[in-house]
């Protein structure tokens, strides 16, 4: 069997993610930290776990319909209206997901035609630019930058929009730079796409890990509410990763061809798991204030000590990630977290998995205990001095 002709091309052309690489070497190894996995350390609170099991004991083990349970949907619906000011009618505009990923792959299949440009801000999540591929479109890549608090200009986006363009990612809170965009940038954003029908496709998976300030969403703007689908879910939000629980929202066109593609490939999301999401939604509040309240501790303590020991560190405004400079170590993002796994056992992320603009850069995951943190600031240390007197030796 020849199975390069059997495999679809356009499947082979696609690289696999940078990040499996430093997954298949730490699992070699005894006792290494790793700051790599975007997953919270926290359990899902009891009480959600609860709403789970006592479905179970009931017999809840049915399909659900497939745009999601309709008493989750008015929870979501009564989420977004009280956290974030958002207006989304539940019986059409809210689909229920396998994860915010699903959202992701929907909401660009829907949209794209083959040829049609996507613009995908970068470094950012792993999947848009293979997922605008497999649909048939093409990523155009924005590189950001620290000096800009890694936030989309409306110069960088004026300069990016062509004929062919369809659709924006707007990947705020950022994974992997930590980077926001505030009311006044998604503002300039709407002016720019005043007079065009280009979409907005907004990941706000961490919208709720924001620090000293809320969440805007792209959506709370008039101007650009009916053109955004807003992505969202309860992994980071109520450390329910592996309940793989999303929701897309969106004006109601768009959510009923959502629905359709939805309905073939999926048929609907794990009745449990909907059964744990009505209580994350209907009473959470509380857990995601504790759990932001941690991670903000371990963010300053991180941005400190990295910038203490000599890496440039860009402070993030959201998310559970920092993405210091390492460009002073005068290794590759590559060969920095490579050396640095196999000299002292801690896993990190190269830049260069989160597309262009991330050579220079590592990204470390804070959602971590205090105690590996620490940990892992000391080994780091050690590495950047015994390559710096590596280096001065050789020089």
């Amino acid at each position: 069997m020849n199975y390069d002709q059997i495999i679809s091309q356009k499947i082979q052309n696609i690289k696999p993610s940078g990040i499996r690489k430093f997954f298949d070497i730490l699992e070699e190894m005894t006792d290494a930290i790793s700051l790599g996995i975007g997953e919270p350390d926290f359990v899902t609170p009891w009480h959600i776990r609860d709403a789970g099991i006592y479905s179970l004991e009931r017999g809840h083990t049915k399909y659900t319909s497939n745009a999601g349970m309709l008493e989750l949907r008015r929870e979501i619906a009564n989420y977004l209206r009280r956290r974030f000011d958002l207006e989304y009618d539940y019986t059409n505009q809210i689909l229920v997901t396998v994860g915010g990923s699903e959202a992701i792959d929907l909401a660009i299949r829907v949209l794209v035609n083959p040829g049609d440009e996507v613009i995908i801000p970068v470094p950012s999540f792993v999947c848009y630019g293979p997922l605008t591929e497999m649909a048939g479109g093409v990523p155009v890549y924005v590189e950001l930058t620290a000096e800009n608090g890694f936030r989309l200009t409306p110069e960088q986006l004026k300069a990016a929009i062509t004929p062919r363009t369809k659709a924006l990612v707007l990947p705020f809170p950022s994974n992997p730079t930590g980077g926001i965009m505030e009311r006044r940038d998604l503002e300039a954003i709407a002016q720019v796409l005043k007079d065009n029908d280009i979409m907005v496709i907004s990941d706000e998976i961490y919208a709720e890990l924001t620090y000293g300030q809320r969440h805007v969403s792209p959506a709370n703007l008039t101007q650009l509410y009916d053109r955004t689908v807003v992505v969202n879910g309860f992994s980071k939000s109520h450390a329910m990763t592996g309940w793989r629980m999303g929701y897309v929202c969106a004006p109601q066109p768009v959510i009923a061809a959502m629905t359709k593609l939805h309905q073939f490939g999926i048929m609907s999301a794990p009745t449990t798991s909907q059964y744990a999401a009505i209580e994350a939604m209907r009473s959470g509040d509380e857990d995601i204030a504790h759990m932001r309240e941690e991670y903000d501790s371990r963010r300053r303590y991180l941005v400190e000590n990295l910038n203490r020991i000599g890496l440039d560190c860009f402070e993030p405004k959201g998310a559970f990630y920092v993405f210091p400079c390492i460009r002073s170590s005068g290794l590759s993002s590559d060969e920095f977290c490579e050396r640095f796994l196999r000299e002292e056992k801690v896993a990190v992320i190269p830049g260069t998995a989160f597309g262009p603009g991330g050579e220079g850069y590592v990204r470390a995951c804070y959602a971590s205990s205090m105690r590996d943190l620490t940990e892992s600031i000391s080994r780091l240390d050690n590495f950047l001095q015994n390559l710096r007197r590596k280096q001065g030796q050789d020089g």
